[in-house]
C-alpha cells in the first residue's frame, strides 16, 4: 500500500516517495503531514482514488479510538505520559538514562521502549529504576518507523500504570512518521541535536511543530561544530514560535535538571 497523509483540515491523502520517509506498510497506518502542501485532493496517481480516501479515512479513526482509549488508561491511572521523539543518533536514550538517575526517589518511572530490532537501548535503561517495556516494530508491526496507538495498547498489559508517576515513550528514531501518530500521550517531546543542522524545522516541520519541547542536546559540542545556532532558533520560531526549548548536555549533565522538571510536568 501507499504511503498515508491526514492534513491539518482532516482530509487525506496518499503518495509514495523516498529519503527518511521510505518505509512500507504490511498492516495499514496513517500519517498526518500537514508540510505536503501539494494538491491534497490529487489522486491522479491511482485509479482508485475514492476508494482508497474512504478506507484511510477508516484507518485515521481507528488509530484515534485506540490512542483516546490509551488516554483515559493512562488518566485513570493518574500517570503523565511523554512521547520523547528524534532522529536516530540525537542523544534521546542518554538523555533517559540521565533522566531516570534524577528521578530515583522522586517519581516512579515507566519507559516504553520503541525500536525496530534489537534491545539495546531498553538494556541501557535497565537498572535504573523504572520499569522498561519493549516494543520492536519488526516483530509482528511491519518494522514500522514509529510507534502508534494500537503498538502502545499491544504493550500496556506490561506496564504496571497503577504503580506508576509517569510513563515516557521512547519514540523510534525517525523525524517524520513518530509526530503523526497519537498514541494517547500527554505531551510531545522531541531532542535534536546541532550536529544534524540549523535547516532541520524547515525540513521537518511536522515533527518540530508537533512538540511543545525542543531539548537542543549535545550542547558540549558546539564549540566544535559549525552551526549558527541563531538560525537554527529563527527557523524553528517560523514552525512552531511557542515550542520551549531547552539546552543540554546529556553527557556532562548540564540542563538535565531544568528537562526533568519539564517532563515531570513542574
Amino acid at each position: 500500500m501507499g504511503r498515508f497523509h491526514r492534513h491539518d483540515d482532516g482530509s487525506v491523502h496518499d503518495h509514495d516517495h523516498d529519503g527518511d520517509h521510505a518505509h512500507h506498510y504490511d498492516h495499514a497506518h496513517p500519517h498526518d503531514h500537514s508540510e505536503h502542501a501539494a494538491d491534497i485532493g490529487d489522486m491522479s496517481g491511482y485509479e482508485t482514488g475514492a476508494e482508497r480516501v474512504v478506507v484511510l479515512e477508516a484507518i485515521f479513526g481507528e488509530n484515534d479510538r485506540i490512542a483516546a482509549a490509551n488516554r483515559a488508561d493512562f488518566t485513570a491511572a493518574g500517570v503523565r505520559v511523554v512521547n520523547l521523539m528524534s532522529s536516530p543518533g540525537a542523544g534521546k536514550t542518554t538523555l533517559l538514562r540521565e533522566t531516570l538517575v534524577r528521578l530515583q526517589g522522586r517519581a516512579r518511572v515507566g519507559i516504553v521502549e520503541g525500536d525496530i530490532e534489537t534491545s539495546l537501548d531498553a538494556d541501557r535503561l535497565d537498572g535504573l529504576g523504572a520499569s522498561v517495556a519493549l516494543v520492536n516494530t519488526g516483530d509482528g508491526f511491519g518494522g514500522e518507523c514509529h510507534l502508534d496507538a494500537p503498538m502502545i495498547r499491544s504493550v500496556l498489559p506490561r506496564v504496571p500504570l497503577d504503580d506508576l508517576d509517569l510513563l515516557v515513550i521512547e519514540n523510534v528514531g525517525n523525524l517524520v512518521c513518530p509526530a503523526e501518530f497519537d498514541v494517547g500521550e500527554d505531551a510531545k517531546a522531541m531532542v535534536w541535536s546541532p550536529t544534524e543542522g540549523e535547516e532541520k524545522p524547515l525540513k521537518y516541520p511536522v515533527m518540530f511543530r508537533s512538540a511543545e519541547v525542543v531539548v537542543v542536546n549535545k550542547i558540549d559540542l558546539l564549540p566544535f561544530l559549525d552551526i549558527d545556532m541563531d538560525v537554527f532558533r529563527a527557523n524553528l520560531a517560523r514552525v512552531n514560535p511557542q515550542a520551549l526549548v531547552l539546552e543540554v548536555s546529556a553527557k556532562t549533565g548540564e540542563g538535565v535538571d531544568a528537562w526533568v522538571d519539564w517532563v515531570l510536568g513542574s
